[in-house]
């Protein structure tokens, strides 16, 4: 599996990025890939989104082809763009979605977080608060689009949508769980060391 770390990059860029790799990895140009970055301030909107969930917001608002609701990215969230042929890998989009929550779940666990799946919900939590966003989505096999994790996120940001459906005091970060702010680029080197660790057993 190829990883590229990537700096603060536009949304809309990194969007047209990944879908140019799901292409490529379709027809086996490329191996899998793994995309990390962080974004400006920005609102997406996936194809489970309502009307309501998105209220009085400063943030630009992209409508996207992922599965799930509205969410928030900002300075301080790792985002990961993991590009995985599942048809390869023998991996239904469920079993995907799980495997996805269990690496974030594995790599929060390295800094102290006990952290879960939610029933009824996709994504991780910790101590009743969502921790990590996630939604995917699918042509010819491969997935793209992918997480959010809440590094040192200020969630005020979350002021104005209700993400994932959610009412925004019920986001938390690391930096809150924690009491101080985790380095962001170990936090990035955890969640690679789990990718690898997970795609290869």
């Amino acid at each position: 599996m190829a990883v590229v770390h990537q700096g603060p990059t536009e949304y809309i860029h990194a969007l047209e990025w990944q879908r140019r790799l799901a292409d490529e990895r379709a027809k086996g140009l490329i191996p899998d890939t793994l995309l990390l970055l962080e974004h400006p301030h920005v609102i997406t909107r996936g194809r489970g989104a309502n009307s309501y969930t998105i209220g009085n917001t400063p943030h630009p608002i992209h409508d996207v082809e992922r599965g799930g609701d509205v969410t928030y990215h900002g300075p301080g969230q790792l985002i990961g763009y993991p590009i995985i042929h599942l048809k390869e890998r023998n991996l239904l989009i469920g079993s995907y979605l799980r495997l996805l929550e269990n690496i974030l779940i594995e790599s929060l666990a390295a800094f102290g977080i006990e952290a879960r799946r939610e029933k009824g919900f996709t994504g991780v939590w910790a101590r009743g608060r969502k921790l990590a966003s996630i939604g995917i989505a699918v042509r010819s096999w491969v997935a793209y689009h992918g997480f959010a994790l809440n590094v040192s996120t200020n969630l005020s940001q979350y002021a104005g949508i209700y993400p994932c459906g959610l009412e925004p005091d019920q986001m938390t970060s690391m930096e809150r769980l924690l009491g101080r702010a985790p380095d962001i680029e170990a936090v990035r080197r955890q969640v690679e060391t789990q990718f690898r660790r997970s795609l290869r057993a």
